[in-house]
């Protein structure tokens, strides 16, 4: 079964157990998916769910920086409940550690003089972890090793 059809099926099983919150979540998620599928004039595969899903969670975790300034809790609770539900269907994210050998391995592969080459690095990293780590940490750290 792939990430579409069990978004589906999560949201049949929340309809029928009168879970409103999670519903609501869940159809946000499909309609994003929709419009995804609609701008690649294509059917969605798994990692460009996937890619979806993680642009929510962003959205999400930006929103809480946002709420965080101006102190409204009852928001702030309400998208970090929204992420839970929509990391449930992410890849286990890699630690921190596994994060730093993965720009270790690539640092050494690519052998960078400058800052200019950093898109290269991300691209490569990216492609290999892009999908398990949060790619804005991943740019910091990367930016880092260049100062």
């Amino acid at each position: 079964m792939n990430l579409k059809d069990l978004v589906n099926n999560d949201m049949k099983d929340a309809m029928k157990s009168g879970d409103k919150f999670r519903l609501s979540v869940l159809r946000m998620l499909k309609s994003a998916l929709q419009l995804e599928g609609i701008a690649l004039k294509k059917d969605l595969e798994d990692k460009e769910v996937l890619a979806v899903i993680k642009r929510n969670v962003k959205q999400r975790k930006d929103s809480i920086e946002e709420y965080q300034k101006y102190n409204k809790t009852e928001e702030i609770a309400s998208l970090e409940s929204e992420i839970e539900i929509l990391k449930s269907y992410l890849p286990e994210e890699l630690s921190e550690e596994e994060i730093d050998k993965k720009i270790e391995e690539v640092f050494n592969e690519v052998k960078p003089e400058s800052m200019k080459q950093m898109g290269i690095i991300m691209k490569k990293l990216t492609e290999e972890i892009g999908s398990v780590a949060d790619m804005s940490m991943v740019s910091k750290k990367v930016k880092a090793r260049f100062e």
